[in-house]
Order: C-alpha cells, then sequence, then structure tokens
C-alpha cells in the first residue's frame, strides 16, 4: 500500500508547521491549560474532523490524511498535552452521529473555541474493563425535567478541571449488563453534588480522579441517544478513541524509543546482542502498528479493529517500558536526587515510562477483555460463562 502524503497535504503540513513555530517558538514554557486550547481555537485548529451535513460549528474542516498531518506535526512540535481531547476527539463525533441539532448547537461551538473541558464518566470501582457492570443511577425528577445521578466513577482524567462530563449511568430500575444504560451530559460545577478526589499513583502524581455523584443534576434534554441507548452510544464513543488520535500517540512512542536507543548507544547497552535484538524488535513492532492504523483508518474496520489495535500498542508500551530499565542498568533503580517523605517521587522521563506503562494492559479495556471481544465477536467461538 502506498501510506505516501500527497501535495495538498504536504502544503497543509507546511501551514501546520508555521503555525505552531509562530506559537510556541520564543513562548515560555506551557503546561497544558485553558489559555493554549483557546489559543488552538483562535487558530481554527480543533474539531479538523468533525465533517457533518450539520455544518462545522465554527470549525474548519480537511481530509483525513490532513488531519493525520496536523496531529503528526502538533506531536513533533513537543506542543503541550491537550486538555481538550476528549471534547473535541470523543464528544464531539459522538453527538454528531447520535446527538440532535439542539445538543450540537449548544456544545460544539465552545469546544472549538477551546472555551469547555469535558471528562468522562465509564469506570466505576466495580465496573473497570466491564462497563455492563456499570451501578451509578439517574432517576428522572422535577417533573422529567432533570435527572438526579448518584454514584461513583473512577480514573477519571481532568475531572478536576472540567467544566462537563458525559456520564454512562442506569436509567432503568433493575436493569442488568448494557440494557437500561443512558448517556447522559452533566455540568461538573455542582457543590455538595459533586466532589472530585485526585488518585495518587505510584508515580508520585496524581493523573487521574474519583468522582461522587450525590443526586447531581443533569438537564432531561442532555440526554444523548434516548433514554436505554447508552450502551450503543458509549460503544460508539470508545471506537472513535482509536482512531487518529492511534497515530499521535506513535509519534510520542517513537520518541520515547528514540530517547531509549540514545541512551543504549551512550551507555554501551547497545553493544548486548540481547538488548540489541530487543531495540531493532521494538523499532519493527513501531512501524507495523503505524502501517496497521493508516490501513484501517477511515474504512469500514471491522468490530475487531479498536480491540486489535489497543493489544498492539498497550503490550507494545508495557514492553518499551521494561526495555528502558534494562537498558538503564543498576541506576535504573535509583531517582534523580535525594528522596524525601514530604515530596513527590521524583523520577526521570524512562523511570516515569516504566512505570506508567505498566497499566496499558490494563486502562480503556485490559488485554483481557479485548481478547474477549475478539474471540466472541470475530471468531465466533462460545461465549465466556457470566453468572
Amino acid at each position: 500500500m502506498d501510506f505516501a502524503f500527497g501535495p495538498e497535504d504536504e502544503a497543509f503540513r507546511r501551514e501546520a508547521r508555521a503555525w505552531l513555530t509562530e506559537h510556541l517558538t520564543g513562548q515560555p514554557v506551557r503546561t497544558a491549560g485553558r489559555a493554549w486550547e483557546r489559543e488552538l481555537g483562535a487558530g481554527g485548529w480543533i474539531g479538523l474532523g468533525w465533517h457533518h451535513a450539520r455544518g462545522t460549528y465554527g470549525n474548519r474542516t480537511t481530509t483525513l490524511t490532513g488531519q493525520i498531518v496536523w496531529a503528526e506535526e502538533y506531536a513533533r512540535a513537543q506542543a503541550p498535552p491537550r486538555h481538550g481531547h476528549l471534547g473535541e476527539n470523543l464528544l464531539a463525533p459522538t453527538l454528531l452521529a447520535h446527538g440532535d441539532d439542539a445538543q450540537c448547537a449548544r456544545f460544539l461551538p465552545a469546544v472549538a473555541r477551546g472555551e469547555e473541558l469535558w471528562c468522562q464518566g465509564y469506570s466505576e470501582p466495580g465496573a473497570g474493563s466491564d462497563l455492563a457492570a456499570v451501578r451509578t443511577t439517574a432517576v428522572r425528577s422535577d417533573g422529567g425535567r432533570t435527572y438526579r445521578i448518584s454514584g461513583q466513577k473512577i480514573w477519571t482524567s481532568l475531572a478536576h478541571e472540567a467544566d462537563w462530563c458525559f456520564v454512562l449511568a442506569r436509567t432503568a430500575v433493575g436493569s442488568q449488563g448494557h440494557h437500561g444504560l443512558s448517556f447522559l451530559l452533566v455540568p461538573m460545577d455542582q457543590p455538595g453534588r459533586i466532589e472530585v478526589r485526585p488518585i495518587r499513583q505510584m508515580s508520585g502524581t496524581a493523573d487521574f480522579n474519583e468522582v461522587f455523584f450525590d443526586g447531581a443534576e443533569a438537564r432531561a434534554e442532555h440526554l444523548v441517544g434516548g433514554e436505554g441507548n447508552g450502551w450503543r452510544v458509549a460503544m460508539g464513543l470508545l471506537a472513535r478513541e482509536r482512531g487518529v488520535s492511534t497515530l499521535v500517540q506513535q509519534i510520542g512512542f517513537a520518541a520515547e524509543l528514540a530517547r531509549v536507543v540514545r541512551l543504549a548507544v551512550e551507555n554501551g547497552a547497545a553493544g548486548d546482542p540481547v538488548v540489541r535484538d530487543r531495540l531493532v524488535r521494538q523499532w519493527a513492532e513501531l512501524q507495523t502498528m503505524r502501517w496497521n492504523a493508516l490501513r484501517t483508518l477511515g474504512t469500514e474496520a471491522g468490530p475487531d479493529a479498536p480491540s486489535v489495535a489497543k493489544l498492539l500498542w498497550g503490550g507494545w508500551h508495557r514492553r518499551l517500558g521494561e526495555l528502558a530499565m534494562q537498558v538503564r542498568g543498576e541506576p535504573a533503580a535509583l531517582g534523580p536526587g535525594d528522596w524525601h517523605a514530604d515530596r513527590p517521587y521524583r523520577l526521570d522521563a524512562l523511570q516515569r515510562l516504566f512505570l506508567f506503562s505498566r497499566a496499558d494492559t490494563i486502562y480503556g479495556g485490559s488485554d483481557e477483555i479485548q481478547r474477549t471481544i475478539i474471540a466472541e465477536r470475530v471468531l465466533g467461538l462460545p461465549k465466556e460463562h457470566r453468572p
């Protein structure tokens, strides 16, 4: 297959590169946040993939390959991590597919301008990879005009900064499995009804949160896809989680691999044939993942495509973290400075890579869940017994 980009894509690449250079060069070191999201929105760089007959909702659009070009240039420029990712790449396509005109008109322009941030209320303490076990409830109140939401969500990225949360909740009393679930858009600014608590990780950081809903309100018109159809909406959203963003992720992976290779050359670890073989294998597998992502992107990929992609990159990234520690040798067990009980761990980039990548085969659907999906939905094997 020909994976080359055309002349229009390369012209778009030059435009993207020039804009990023202008807005990043000479600026103080940025941290991800609202100011950068608004800057991206003003430049028209949010929502490039929102193609729909309903309209553009304030963003400019480009081809699928153009979206890839922008994502690649953004990663190569080492621009700040995006706080608007969930709104732009998950919520927006979901509203375009399952929402109504009023919902699109209310929420998409604010995302395109970088003015409203979103978080995702899916996983729960007893329903991580198995979303069908969700227990959070949403009950109609106020004459049917609102829903009252009660329950707990966990591993919620950006919940401490988000303005809104899309929540998967059970609206049918006594329902089980994927039946009776609904997809609701919930405002986070509800003191006393929504509490956000950070989750401290073994790396010393707190990238995730647990969120407690105690009668939190969601307006009935912010129910997406109809009551009881939440499973279909939620699964559609998860499929979009592994689109163009997968290619962006791979650029970050390539930078991490290059850092490990440089270290192996500098400290002599590359002279070990076992280490050298592992480095070459990591590179070859990363190239294969990129070609596979390009091959399936924009096509009517089968139900196995997201699961296959997750299995590939999750295991690859965890192995890279292990390889990084092997290349470091004994110094991998030491931090860059003196440890102190009152301070978080001070880790270097490769140590953080090792610790964080331990979770890659668990979050977003564990390897066991992905293999079950492939076995049952694609290969047609007998379904696993579920009590």
